[in-house]
């Protein structure tokens, strides 16, 4: 979003501050969150002080793929909870559930939160995330939008995979801008959305790993991206010295410019579980 559709996107947000929704029994409390496709408050549910996320949705094609997506997926333990739709005259909203500790990124970004050289809470973390998509992906349905600003946090680390907004069952696509540039996955017509979503993943291990992106597009016009192509072996050591030869291989096996051969979430998992060492 440009500068002026934030600002208008925040007044647009402030004026729903404090009201009551779903029978006056939840007011919005603060504003969670701007995005392109609705605006994310804390509520509170006045009679029981129960916490939840309302996301008043803004376009409503994409929306409805978005509520029937997210309420077909929610019940996952690592998914955020579907709560219910409500209806306000013209507005509409999504209840969902309320991941307490914010995101994954600002659990990255943040000094003191304790991941980034964590092996221990970056294995923990990882796994959540992988059994997150594999779910999604048994469900036929490919998230398109996987980044740590679409992974909330619970107590104790708990990982709950959030805004299905982008999310397809086509196994096939050719949209492209989906997703940020960071996470997306080397363009071409007819993409596989399942291998784009086990890409993005790759791109948040090293953001869990080394708090910081590989690249800033998989696209050879990226220099550095550039580079990977030409010499894959030993790239990300060269450019990442914090991290070991094992989870090197791992990666190389995540970023397979070849669709086809890329690792699969279950040999993922299995990797991720007997490294010793990121």
């Amino acid at each position: 979003m440009s500068t002026t559709q934030q600002n208008e996107k925040m007044l647009e947000a402030q004026q729903l501050l404090y009201s009551r929704i779903d029978n006056q029994s939840i007011q919005l409390i603060s504003v969670l969150g701007i995005g392109a496709y609705g605006i994310v408050y804390l509520g509170t549910n006045v009679y029981t002080g129960r916490q939840v996320a309302v996301k008043l949705l803004t376009h409503m094609n994409i929306s409805r793929r978005e509520i029937e997506v997210h309420a077909y997926l929610s019940g996952h333990p690592n998914i955020l909870t579907f709560e219910k739709i409500v209806r306000e005259g013209n507005k509409v909203f999504m209840v969902i559930e309320y991941a307490p500790e914010g995101d994954l990124f600002s659990a990255i970004t943040k000094p003191g939160r304790g991941i980034v050289g964590n092996n221990d809470a970056i294995r923990y973390i990882f796994l959540q995330i992988i059994d997150a998509v594999h779910y999604c992906h048994q469900s036929n349905i490919f998230h398109r939008d996987l980044k740590p600003e679409n992974i909330m946090l619970g107590p104790n680390w708990t990982v709950k995979l959030a805004d299905f907004g982008l999310a397809t069952t086509h196994q096939v696509s050719d949209e492209f801008g989906c997703g940020s540039t960071y996470y997306f996955s080397p363009g071409k017509i007819g993409y596989s959305t399942e291998k784009n979503d086990i890409w993005s993943l790759g791109v948040i291990l090293i953001n869990l790993v080394a708090g910081r992106n590989p690249w800033k597009q998989a696209d050879m016009r990226n220099a550095t991206f550039a580079a990977y192509v030409r010499h894959p072996r030993h790239f990300f050591r060269k450019i990442l010295p914090c991290i070991s030869e094992e989870l090197e291989d791992i990666l190389l096996r995540i970023f397979c410019l070849n669709p086809a051969l890329r690792i699969s979430l279950p040999e993922l998992r299995y990797h991720i579980l007997r490294c010793s060492s990121f």
